[in-house]
């Protein structure tokens, strides 16, 4: 079988991330990659790189929906000349109870800010690219591991029956981490995803075993504009108090919340650093820190102890302030940054003295959706 061509989409509310590999075995190999970012607004671009990271397309473009984007990303790649994927891949953000294909669109709620957008454009791809089979990439598969301890919410049981429960997510970066990691996974690790979303997981002998998401996106750490886990109490004193409908409540949680709304600012990290003496940008960022270093503290403790932590995601990748101020303090727990290390950004960055290996490590859910693909392919043929 000749090397087939896989491309990987993984859609969000507002932007269209692609890339385009060539497969053999469990090893893929990238072509390029690109997005289409600020989809909806005036303000939107569209662009492909090579993997030298050489510009290939870059356009201001006004993109209404992702639809329109994925049609601009099919016309792109058949302009630039790469041949036709012989399948696609699709990150789909929760999977529902069941984690099959036909449950898409009954998992809806459990994500409606991603699940219908990934339906449609499972549906838009099949138009685009008819005669090419399409796989379903779950972010919650890898979570299919929790003991039903750290799955189950205290509720009565007939809403564990109805699917109520502790999902997880970015399962697919997680993957990731483990497939760079190869025959060095240790027995203890914890992955700390860490951007615009952001969740901390516990893997034993590489299986989850603990993850802070929960039945959304919405749970767990706080995050860019999402609020994390909240006392319930919470929402049932603003139905009362302001008499809202579950749409407010929604916009609230997810959109309006988390550092952007602790600091009334920003939800981006980068631009609160910019802003050291303002009392709610420092306020963000270190309530932003202290819920990741909880979840590290009390996943430590699930796991009986700790061999290796790992640094991901847009803010674990690039913040070096961020680390140190998760990782300040958990010295007891063996845990001991060299300061310098991780300023400059090493893959490294634990002092020698220290009893846990801390690495800072670059996720790739886009290869990961192609290698899955890939797989799903050969046992589909």
């Amino acid at each position: 079988m000749a090397e087939p061509t896989i491309l990987a989409l993984n859609s969000g509310s507002s932007s269209l991330k692609f890339g385009l590999f060539t497969a053999r075995g469990d090893q893929v190999q990238r072509l390029c990659s690109g997005a289409a970012e600020g989809i909806g607004s005036d303000s939107g671009s569209f662009w492909i790189r090579d993997t030298d990271g050489q510009t290939l397309l870059e356009e201001h473009r006004a993109l209404s929906d992702q639809e329109e984007s994925l049609r601009a990303v099919a016309q792109a790649l058949s302009h630039l000349s790469f041949p036709v994927p012989a399948a696609i891949g699709h990150r789909i953000v929760h999977g529902g109870p069941k984690l099959r294909e036909h449950q898409l669109e009954a998992a809806a709620p459990f994500a409606p800010l991603h699940v219908p957008i990934a339906v449609r454009m499972i549906r838009q791809a099949q138009e685009q690219f008819p005669s090419v089979p399409q796989f379903a990439c779950f972010d919650t598969a890898f979570h299919r591991t929790l003991p039903e301890s750290a799955a189950r919410f205290a509720l009565p049981g007939k809403f564990w029956d109805a699917g109520i429960r502790r999902y997880g997510f970015h399962g697919l970066s997680c993957e990731s981490i483990l497939y760079k990691l190869g025959s060095d996974v240790p027995p203890r690790l914890i992955i700390a995803h860490l951007g615009s979303g952001a969740s901390i997981t516990a893997i034993a002998d590489g299986a989850s075993v603990d993850t802070t998401m929960g039945l959304t996106p919405t749970g767990g750490i706080v995050m860019s504009t999402r609020s994390g886990d909240l006392d319930p109490g919470v929402l049932l004193h603003i139905i009362r108090t302001h008499g809202v409908e579950p749409d407010y409540l929604e916009k609230l949680l997810d959109t309006e919340s988390g550092l952007l709304g602790i600091s009334g600012i920003s939800g981006d990290m980068r631009q609160l650093h910019q802003l050291p003496l303002h009392p709610r940008a420092e306020e963000a960022i270190d309530i932003f820190c202290r819920t990741a270093k909880k979840s590290l503290g009390a996943f430590i403790a699930i796991l009986g102890g700790l061999d290796l932590l790992v640094f991901t995601g847009g803010i674990g990748e690039h913040d070096a302030i961020a680390r140190a101020q998760i990782c300040d303090g958990l010295e007891s727990l063996g845990i001991t940054l060299h300061l310098q290390k991780n300023q400059d950004g090493l893959q490294t960055i634990s002092d020698s003295a220290s009893r846990v290996r801390v690495c800072v490590m670059r996720t790739d859910e886009d290869e990961q959706i192609a290698r899955h693909t890939y797989r799903l392919l050969l046992h589909s043929s």
